[in-house]
């Protein structure tokens, strides 16, 4: 695609997202204005707007229910820290610690199973917290199965989608929390990221950094108690990093323009095709983890990152089947 300067081989979205040609002057011009002194504090206060409706949009919630943050863990520990003692968490085996740690360190009881058999282990559990897609190895959970085994058993769901939003469309309103970071798939500078709380929710999550950007209007909450945070999502929100929402308001404008229909049929279609070529079962996700000597990967020209001792290719827009050959021909 013209608006990516990705070199072939280049396969780590799921570590580092490249953004499109828009996005990174937006936040060249950023800099230019920072490094000229014409920057004023107030000026982005609009793109934490875009960025928040944004996110919304590819979430089909409302901006109001959207809360910013800096990384998902951050976002993460404001439904940790509301849980009262004796909370029983079920997580997936494996899953990425941003998603775990936070109830860990709460001290609350925490239990492990095989990401296949979450579903059907929710009953028992006052919490559960998953990855939509596993960073490791790409695999989905399977959401229908664990809605209906939430409502069933009562149980509150923390969806952490950062793998997934950007690349595959989502019908997540349901959970009580969905977090992801911006700097995947969502083509963003590290340093953003949001959650969604629904509204039946805001009153179990817990506002642990709250701050003078959480209040209904900013500018009057920078001086002096009471507390008085925003009545919405907002209340959540970290103050935010500039040049991060900069970046971020422009890439999920751009991505919202996207099908992402067709987006995860590329995407997908890619790694599939690879595990076709390797004699493997398609798994209709947009990362795969294969049995690899890194060191031969990377002598080929292909940017890939090593998870659980194997390495971790993923697709995106910018990738093409001449990527898939490239890795193809690494493992030859």
């Amino acid at each position: 695609m013209t608006d990516f300067a990705v070199p072939p081989g280049y396969l780590n979205t799921p570590s580092v997202g490249i953004p499109p040609a828009p996005v990174a002057a937006a936040v060249a011009e950023s800099v230019e204005r920072w490094r000229t002194g014409a920057t004023r504090p107030g000026e982005f206060d609009q793109y934490v707007d875009r960025s928040r409706a944004g996110f919304a949009r590819l979430l089909g919630v409302e901006p109001g229910r959207v809360a910013i943050g800096a990384s998902a863990s951050q976002l993460v520990a404001n439904v940790a820290a509301a849980l009262p003692a004796g909370t029983r968490v079920l997580a997936a085996e494996g899953d990425f610690t941003s998603v775990t740690f936070p109830f860990a360190a709460q001290g609350l009881a925490m239990t492990e199973v095989p990401l296949e058999a979450l579903p059907e282990r929710v009953e028992g559990h006052d919490v559960v917290a998953v990855s939509v897609v596993q960073s490791a190895d790409g695999r989905l959970v399977d959401l229908p199965a664990l809605r209906a085994a939430a409502e069933a058993a009562g149980a509150a769901v923390l969806l952490d989608a950062t793998q997934t939003v950007g690349w595959l469309p989502l019908d997540v309103a349901w959970a009580d929390w969905v977090v992801a970071a911006g700097y995947k798939w969502l083509l963003s500078p590290r340093g953003c990221s949001w959650l969604y709380v629904r509204p039946d929710a805001h009153e179990r999550t817990r506002a642990v950094a709250a701050n003078w950007y959480a209040g209904e209007d900013p500018w009057t909450t920078v001086y002096g108690l009471p507390l008085r945070l925003a009545g919405d999502a907002r209340a959540f929100d970290l103050s935010p990093v500039w040049l991060a929402q900069v970046g971020a308001a422009a890439a999920l404008e751009y991505l919202g323009g996207l099908d992402l229909a067709q987006v995860a049929a590329h995407n997908t279609g890619l790694a599939d095709l690879l595990l076709e070529k390797l004699g493997l079962p398609p798994r209709s996700t947009a990362i795969v983890s294969l049995d690899a000597d890194p060191e031969r990967v990377a002598a080929a020209g292909i940017v890939s990152s090593v998870r659980g001792g194997r390495v971790r290719v993923g697709f995106h827009l910018y990738n093409t089947a001449d990527d898939v050959e490239r890795v193809l021909r690494a493992l030859e």
